[in-house]
C-alpha cells in the first residue's frame, strides 16, 4: 500500500490500530482502515479520489482484510 499511495501522491500513515490514507483531493476525508477491517471515509463523490478509494478498498478486500460497502447516490 505504501508504494501505491506514494505513486498516487497520497500520504500513508501506519498507526498501531489503523492505516490512514490522506488524499490529495480537497473536500475528501482521509481513508481510515482499522485493524479489524472497519473504517469510513466521506469522499463527496470527488473524482478521482472517490474511484481511487474504491480501487484501494477492492484490492484490500480481495485479500480478505476489509469488507467493502459503498453508499453512493448518483
Amino acid at each position: 500500500m505504501e508504494r501505491i499511495c506514494y505513486g498516487l501522491g497520497y500520504r500513508l500513515d501506519v498507526e498501531k490500530h489503523e492505516v490512514v490514507i490522506y488524499p490529495s483531493c480537497p473536500l475528501v476525508e482521509p481513508l481510515r482502515i482499522g485493524r479489524r477491517g472497519e473504517g469510513f471515509a466521506k469522499t463527496n463523490l470527488v473524482e478521482p479520489c472517490h474511484s481511487t478509494y474504491l480501487l484501494i478498498l477492492h484490492s484490500v478486500a480481495f485479500f480478505g482484510s476489509v469488507e467493502l460497502w459503498e453508499d453512493s447516490v448518483r
